[in-house]
């Protein structure tokens, strides 16, 4: 698969915020490297900035953690020190800031984390990529999807997209493509039904079946880099549809590269995010 021509950087007067701001909202205090690697996954695919929006006591051990050319954002907190319902008007007041928002990894399923997602979902003005505890947030929910105008693409695995659906998991190639295609058509989203041969659906009726990819990506923090990735492609301008492929080809082509250098039951995710700077 070829890449956009909006993605070529050929302009030599181009700057920073022609690429995009990436918003992240994830982390909790066992799960802040799913922060890092959606933020470093937005930023190698050619995001200009991204913002990490975190628990505020949590802020300091991310900036450690995390590369310096991502920012920080403290946000209000529950006891559990997980991003808060109150967050959410403290982002309202911003969002001009911002062209993508990527939720849900590593967030938790707190009551008011959870509150905070479906405001999220339901109210944000911006395109959103929501993956892990954010869809774990939308189980019995699924209508606010109905009545969110900006563009949302959902990106479960099997087990997450049963437990959307209340259906038991597609068993084949064919089960996958109409549940995704069913999916993305009544909730009005793209969705990215992720595992072998990948599944990406548009409302519209788009289907895309991924060829890249191999097992040693069946590891902690491979969704984490995909939903970086696809919202800083959403960021650059990219349509939702296009937005995901692409970002789930790329996604399996660097593990493919990883896989050649290095025994596939070895691979971490961090792997794929090298092999997104080599041709």
């Amino acid at each position: 698969m070829r890449l956009p021509v909006r993605l070529f950087r050929r302009d030599k007067r181009a700057y920073k915020n022609q690429f995009g701001h990436v918003l992240v909202l994830a982390g909790s205090p066992a799960m802040l490297g799913a922060a890092c690697l959606t933020g470093l996954a937005a930023m190698r695919s050619g995001a200009g900035l991204t913002t990490i929006g975190v628990a505020k006591s949590l802020n300091l051990t991310l900036q450690k953690k995390l590369s310096s050319v991502i920012m920080t954002l403290p946000l209000p907190e529950t006891r559990g020190q997980t991003i808060s319902l109150k967050a959410f008007a403290r982002l309202k007041k911003s969002w001009k800031k911002y062209s993508v928002v990527a939720i849900g990894p590593g967030l938790t399923t707190e009551l008011s984390t959870r509150k905070f997602v479906l405001e999220m979902v339901a109210k944000c003005p911006l395109p959103m990529v929501a993956d892990a505890d954010a869809l774990n947030a939308l189980v019995g929910h699924l209508g606010i999807l109905k009545k969110s105008a900006p563009a949302r693409i959902m990106t479960p695995h099997p087990g997450e997209f049963a437990r959307l659906t209340g259906h038991l998991t597609p068993q084949n190639d064919r089960e996958r493509r109409r549940a995704a295609g069913d999916f993305a058509r009544r909730y009005g989203c793209v969705l990215v039904l992720k595992g072998h041969r990948t599944v990406v659906a548009s409302p519209a009726g788009r289907i895309y079946v991924n060829t890249t990819g191999n097992p040693g990506m069946a590891t902690a923090g491979s969704g984490d880099v995909l939903t970086g990735m696809i919202a800083g492609f959403l960021g650059q301008g990219l349509a939702p549809f296009e937005a995901a492929r692409l970002g789930v080809f790329l996604h399996g082509q660097a593990g493919d590269k990883a896989a050649k250098k290095a025994l596939p039951l070895a691979m971490i995710a961090s792997d794929m995010l090298e092999e997104l700077t080599k041709h």
